[in-house]
């Protein structure tokens, strides 16, 4: 697709904002209007749009701070505008296409779905970010993005084909989560991804193992078998990861768990998201593993689970290896977790001391 005749301040004519065409004109006055007269959600789209159609090239974006202290980093207009046209084309978008926006919008993920709204000429429907997106809504759309808590809570409406195109991001589809959405009759795909990539460079189908790269992406891993994205539309430097990946092809990989994650127990090393994983169906509440010294091992697994108390049989442990039993469960009231629901494993423990 050429890209170098669209500008980051081009208006789709077919874009539309809750039911109105709307030009770049008009694109100030919506923003000054939701940052005068608007619910907080709108003020943040309101500082967004004017934050795009100035005339700075860039972009600040803060990152989530699922791995480290949350940062403020500098995206270019024109990679946003790439990425918007990348997703475009992976997904068959096309203008006139509708579409349900319910993420928030201080975060890249939310800011990304005005993009392709605008640049792909969507027809956006822009609702209150909260954990039951589709409660009031009855209308059907041609694509949505959701986080996994959305997507559970809208298993109901989705069975109804309100959507006919999903894509999940944001956190790890939790397998039972999964299990589910392989019932329902429309596309869902889950996506990797992360603030600096500009929300998602890969997406696989709901069901499968293997993510397959957007266009005009390549990946390959380094000495530590994680990730390394090459998208020189998005960044001019690689960009490293600490997500250990299987490696099909430049273009397809599987995605195993953080290198920041393993547990060295003993001379063996485990992978947390691998035994979280094996544990999904069998426990019913949110939980993760993470290694703590042991003066035996060097480290210990430990399965944090979050609630009051509970009995956990000896049973659920049986699909685990020997040395992925977690030596101890420890049991915290409430998660730590980021604005998009991901898990602050080490805020987490140390809530209760750990």
């Amino acid at each position: 697709m050429i890209t170098n005749k669209i500008t980051y301040k081009n208006i789709h004519n077919r874009f539309k904002l809750n039911g109105y065409h709307i030009n770049l004109e008009q694109m100030y006055y919506v923003a000054y209007s939701f940052i005068k007269e608007g619910e907080p959600f709108e003020q943040h789209v309101g500082n967004f749009l004017l934050d795009w159609f100035d005339e700075k090239s860039y972009i600040e974006l803060q990152t989530s701070g699922t791995t480290g202290a949350p940062k403020v980093v500098r995206i270019e207009k024109q990679a946003m505008l790439d990425s918007a046209l990348a997703t475009g084309d992976f997904f068959g978008l096309k203008p006139g296409d509708t579409m349900l926006h319910c993420l928030p919008t201080n975060y890249v993920a939310g800011k990304m779905m005005f993009v392709r709204s605008f640049i792909l000429g969507l027809d956006m429907k822009f609702v209150e970010p909260n954990s039951d997106p589709l409660k009031n809504i009855d209308e059907t759309f041609d694509f949505c993005a959701m986080v996994p808590l959305q997507a559970k809570n809208s298993l109901e409406k989705l069975k109804a084909k309100k959507i006919k195109k999903l894509i999940i991001g944001g956190v790890k589809v939790h397998k039972a989560l999964e299990q589910e959405l392989e019932k329902l009759p429309m596309e869902i795909y889950e996506t990797y991804g992360m603030t600096e990539t500009i929300t998602h460079i890969a997406a696989k189908k709901i069901g499968e193992k293997v993510f397959t790269v957007l266009p005009n992406v390549k990946v390959s891993t380094d000495d530590r078998q994680c990730l390394v994205i090459d998208a020189k539309n998005i960044s001019k430097d690689k960009i490293v990861t600490n997500d250990i990946v299987n490696l099909i092809s430049d273009t397809q990989f599987s995605w195993e768990g953080r290198i920041d994650n393993i547990i060295n127990s003993g001379g063996v090393k485990l992978m947390p998201e691998r035994i979280e994983d094996k544990l999904s169906t069998l426990i019913p509440r949110r939980y993760f593993v993470f290694g703590q010294p042991d003066e035996t091992l060097g480290q210990k697994a430990v399965l944090y689970v979050e609630g009051e108390p509970m009995v956990i049989e000896d049973a659920v442990f049986a699909v685990l290896d020997k040395f992925e039993k977690p030596k101890e469960v420890v049991f915290i009231p409430k998660f730590n977790e980021t604005a998009t629901g991901k898990i602050l494993r080490t805020e987490s423990m140390q809530s209760i001391g750990h």
